[in-house]
């Protein structure tokens, strides 16, 4: 089972996901989409959030990146009784799974995509907001991964061919200033145009128009 949560501080609104233990974890950690929150050297439920449309790992809106804190302290039995805690968060891409590791922990891939949130203390006016907008799921997480690829790589293909697509043209209009360049003369020296200014072909009187 996994529980999704609604953050409204943030328009649009975000979805923020959690796993109901740990082996929902080993799932999330398997075939997550985003970003994973969890509290620095405490065992806790990983909190993902799904960005939104322009929105990358590193520039979460700070009130969306509260309510994800917020909501992985809770979901700590053990960072939910402590102040002053630290939550760390990463992209799903750089978490790192072996087989040595016990359900549900990680570690990363480059721990220089790791950053940290510091959490005062428990804010119940946030976590009872977001308690408010719980729905517990049983959703198929590798289609909705599979599924999150295959839009991806359309959105991708779309990208490459646009891009394709101005550059032919880009070179087209080139290929096109070229010639006309290349041809800017040609009317010019065309066989009409030099028999019209060729003295040989004027009335032998012709100078006399000039006396």
């Amino acid at each position: 089972m996994v529980y999704y949560f609604t953050s409204n501080v943030v328009s649009p609104s975000a979805f923020i996901y959690v796993g109901k233990d740990k082996f929902e974890n080993e799932d999330l950690i398997q075939y997550g989409l985003d970003n994973d929150f969890h509290v620095d050297n405490l065992s806790s439920a990983h909190v993902y959030v799904r960005l939104r449309e322009g929105e990358t790992w590193d520039n979460i809106a700070e009130p969306l990146l509260e309510d994800c804190a917020q909501l992985t302290k809770a979901n700590s039995i053990e960072g939910n009784k402590k102040d002053n805690i630290t939550i760390i968060y990463t992209p799903w891409s750089n978490l790192k799974k072996d087989g040595s590791m016990a359900a549900g922990q990680v570690t990363f891939h480059n721990h220089k995509l790791v950053r940290k949130v510091y959490v005062k203390q428990r804010e119940n006016v946030i976590v009872n907001r977001l308690n408010k907008t719980r729905v517990e799921k049983f959703p198929d997480l590798r289609a909705e991964k599979e599924e999150d690829t295959k839009k991806k790589q359309r959105s991708d293909r779309k990208t490459r061919e646009e891009l394709r697509a101005k550059e032919k043209q880009k070179q087209r209009e080139h290929e096109q200033l070229k010639w006309q360049k290349d041809h800017a003369y040609d009317d010019m020296f065309s066989e009409e145009n030099m028999e019209a200014s060729n003295n040989q072909d004027r009335d032998p009187d012709f100078l006399d128009d000039f006396m």
